[in-house]
């Protein structure tokens, strides 16, 4: 099939997602209607679609790249992560029930025809797909019923490009490694090897590049540079490639506590593009010494994540912050974290009831109903805005006296909770709260729409430069310098 490629990597966390996004973008410049595709994803990270429902937020990434807006057929199997042994099963968007690890290979194969379905109504629209691939494609005990990477290209008739990850070492074993895993049947659909993340002097790589062309009797379609300051939201590693490290001289310093099953981390990515704050996140309650704000994200286990935070020792370090003046920001989970308790009448969570932090005038209720949809917020403080953003969260929480976009504050103003993911995203509102909290001058940060964008094009400029795309080029019947 010519108007498809896939694009698998030898591991999670190799770059898959973002030069796939580089790829849409490359594809979408040169006039092509293309659109991404990811069949199966496992991420508590996802991005509320106009048209309603979710997908993963690497998938909503690359469907911006393509100049689209995200839609749920780009994912329509998304599992998200309730512990080690069960997940929530979104299918085409909205939630299908409990993936229970038991059964996951019994249970997603029955998916593969609405994974299909999927594909070919985007394959009927645009001229190209680009598929990303889930993990590592050659691990043979999860072959038998995979939907996510050759199940999926066998039936669909798709071939695919292997990426190394060069940075994290061994990529020539990887690369030659996975090959010798797969079947001969799925082998034959790899066509071309990248390597990703190279740092230093090509001249290092010596006769490698050689020897593996001759090992794998694939081409090596190039070696990608590592792009240092790349501020582009990947799948599970939210600001792993933009700026994350403490300023010197900071104005202020954010801290997010990532329990065990945090989600929509994306949330953070806004603040990292601020000058002179220190932004970051943690499993470690020291860490939170010293913040002037701390963030309680969203939780794909509410409940779970409360007594997470309880066990290790999160709680008193928070009653000190709060004691000495600092500010508690809860979103979503975190938001439902702050209030009075957490009722569970449908057994989302196990059932019953826990009792939660106690710090707002509020009560919520588990539903087995899952709210998602974007929202639009005109804002009064701490000057009149808009605000951009959207909701995913089960449950119905009492609402307090507050201004939009927060659903319940403090009398004392320093602890606050809301559902709107994407609260920062908006440079203007982001300033006008940084300059309220921070009391700093005119921050002027950038839109993180438009720095999205602009670091889109500079990675589909790099793969411009660094890949042989002769053969792409061949089947879309244009040019992508």
């Amino acid at each position: 099939m010519n108007d498809a490629l896939m694009i698998l990597g030898t591991a999670s966390g190799v770059g898959k997602s973002l030069l796939t996004a580089g790829l849409c973008r490359l594809v979408h410049r040169a006039g092509i209607r293309v659109a991404p595709f990811k069949p199966q994803n496992m991420s508590n990270n996802a991005a509320a679609c106009p048209g309603g429902g979710e997908i993963g937020r690497a998938q909503a990434l690359q469907a911006l790249a393509c100049g689209l807006e995200p839609r749920v057929d780009m994912n329509p199997v998304l599992i998200k992560p309730e512990g080690d042994q069960k997940a929530q099963l979104i299918l085409l968007g909205k939630p299908h029930g409990t993936l229970w690890a038991s059964r996951f290979k019994q249970d997603r194969e029955i998916l593969l025809p609405d994974v299909l379905a999927a594909f070919e109504r985007l394959r009927s629209e645009f001229d190209f797909v680009l598929i990303e691939g889930a993990g590592s494609p050659s691990e043979p005990n999860l072959r038998e019923g995979d939907i996510a990477n050759f199940g999926f290209a066998e039936a669909a008739d798709v071939d695919a490009w292997l990426v190394g990850d060069i940075d994290r070492g061994g990529v020539f074993a990887a690369l030659v490694g996975s090959l010798a895993a797969l079947d001969p049947r799925d082998r034959a659909r790899i066509r071309a090897l990248v390597i990703n993340r190279f740092r230093g002097n090509l001249e290092l790589l010596g006769d490698a590049q050689e020897w593996l062309e001759e090992r794998s009797a694939l081409p090596l379609l190039g070696v990608v540079p590592m792009i240092e300051d790349l501020c582009l939201p990947e799948e599970d590693a939210p600001y792993s490639s933009a700026r994350w490290s403490p300023s010197d001289a900071p104005r202020g310093k954010v801290v997010a506590v990532q329990y065990p099953t945090a989600s929509n981390l994306s949330d953070l990515d806004a603040l990292s593009l601020v000058p002179d704050l220190d932004v970051r996140i943690t499993r470690s309650p020291d860490d939170l010494r010293g913040a002037d704000l701390i963030i309680l994200p969203g939780s794909k286990a509410v409940r779970r994540d409360l007594a997470w935070l309880r066990q290790h020792g999160f709680v008193e370090i928070l009653e000190k912050h709060l004691r000495f003046g600092g500010r508690v920001l809860g979103i979503c989970g975190g938001l439902q974290m702050l209030g009075s308790g957490i009722d569970d009448p449908e057994d989302l969570e196990g059932g019953g009831s826990s009792a939660g932090l106690d710090w707002l005038p509020i009560r919520t209720e588990l539903l087995a109903e899952k709210h998602v949809a974007p929202v639009e917020i005109e804002v009064a403080w701490p000057e009149r805005g808009k605000v951009v953003g959207y909701e995913i969260h089960h449950g119905a929480t009492t609402r307090s006296r507050a201004e939009p976009p927060f659903h319940a504050v403090s009398e004392d103003g320093r602890i606050l909770g809301t559902y709107v993911h994407g609260l920062f995203d908006h440079a203007p509102y982001r300033d006008a709260v940084l300059r309220a909290w921070f009391g700093a001058g005119h921050v002027a940060t950038e839109e993180l729409s438009e720095r999205w964008e602009r670091d889109l094009d500079r990675l589909a400029d790099v793969l411009a430069e660094s890949l042989d795309l002769s053969d792409l080029e061949a089947r879309l019947g244009a040019s992508l310098k």
